[in-house]
């Protein structure tokens, strides 16, 4: 299985191929599924910023295409900061795709050492119309 360090090293290949003419603050995603398959996404902006696409929901995106809808963990690169989280929507997105399964986020920390954090501790009550 791949190490929490090679998934921040894809996230972090991602985020060079982001689309940031407007913030200039590049973010790469890498997605592990179930299955073991990684899958990137880099965020890209346009005129309309409620039309941009984040990183995390990009990587999420090539997921499904590649047939694969249970998100494991995510690694989230920002080389600009460190330690930067995903978005609300992200966040949503990734409780979505995670089967009911908690999922660790992990970022780059100080000297590039991966900081985890459970999704439940930065989700606490997500939208579930499954529940009451």
């Amino acid at each position: 299985m791949i190490t929490n360090e090679e998934l921040l090293q894809k996230a972090a290949e991602a985020a060079k191929m982001a689309y940031t003419p407007f913030t200039d603050f590049p973010v790469g995603a890498a997605v592990l599924t179930k299955s073991g398959k990684v899958f990137l996404g880099c965020n890209v902006e346009t005129d309309s910023f409620g039309s941009s696409m984040c990183a995390e929901r990009n990587a999420i995106c090539a997921a499904v295409m590649g047939g694969e809808k249970e998100v494991v963990k995510i690694a989230f690169c920002t080389p600009k900061r460190l330690d930067s989280l995903p978005c609300g929507t992200c966040r949503q997105w990734i409780y979505n795709f995670n089967k009911g399964k908690d999922v660790e986020i992990i970022t780059v920390g100080k000297d590039n050492v991966p900081i985890i954090r459970m999704l439940s501790d930065l989700l606490p009550l997500p939208y579930d119309r499954r529940k009451p």
